[in-house]
């Protein structure tokens, strides 16, 4: 985890409001857990549960597609307040092969999984595969970060069911590559992300977390 977001935690907490302290602090402890894990898979779980930290809000988001228009509008948010372009220099500058690879590949792809479940047909996924590689390619083009973004994290999402819904073997060898690189680009981009909440958490309403620490009916943060 960069030093560099854990120490503006420490010196602004004391500015944050409850709720968004709380959210930084679950946030920031899935990230450390992440970087001292020597495993793939486990990496990659603990860095999604730390983006979840950062964007979940209180709100129903107990179906993929809520959750999905969820983190879509907490990307373009953070994309609109990335006014040094960390971000963007980290897309299109550091790790655009390998998010170019991980929106090439169909095993990615949820409407893949659906066809195989018998749910649509292999004609109607790969119509889907090639309109998603259209607009892929034309924000690519474009260089449209938050477009880029909001369909790396659709393919990210369907690498996160595959594992916790026992998807995939652990350590298996047919993932390898996709599971290295997207926790290779998550641990990179949410130090980033981070450090822009804390840069604007006065200025946008970043929502309550779920699950807030709760005695009496009154949140307990002030330690954390």
């Amino acid at each position: 985890m960069s030093d560099v977001v854990l120490n503006r935690y420490q010196s602004q907490k004391s500015e944050f409001s409850d709720p968004f302290r709380l959210r930084m602090h679950r946030s920031l402890s899935w990230l450390a857990k992440a970087v001292s894990v020597n495993d793939d898979d486990i990496r990659f779980i603990t860095l999604w549960i730390a983006f979840n930290a950062a964007y979940a809000r209180e709100v129903a988001l107990f179906s993929s597609s809520s959750e999905r228009s969820e983190f879509r509008r907490f990307l373009q948010l953070i994309c609109r307040l990335d006014t040094d372009q960390q971000i963007y220099k980290l897309v299109w500058e550091t790790y655009s092969g390998s998010i170019r690879i991980l929106l090439e590949n169909q095993y990615t792809f949820q409407p893949f999984w659906d066809y195989h479940n018998g749910q649509i047909s292999q004609q109607a996924w790969e119509e889907d595969f090639k309109r998603a590689k259209d607009k892929v390619h034309r924000a690519l083009s474009n260089k449209d970060t938050d477009t880029v973004l909001a369909v790396v994290f659709d393919r990210l999402y369907t690498l996160r069911n595959q594992i916790i819904h026992g998807g995939a073997t652990h350590n298996g060898k047919v993932n390898r590559a996709q599971i290295k690189d997207s926790g290779a680009i998550l641990s990179s981009i949410l130090p980033l992300m981070l450090e822009i909440m804390m840069a604007h958490h006065s200025k946008m309403d970043w929502g309550k977390p779920f699950y807030p620490v709760i005695d009496k009916e009154t949140y307990i943060v002030s330690s954390i």
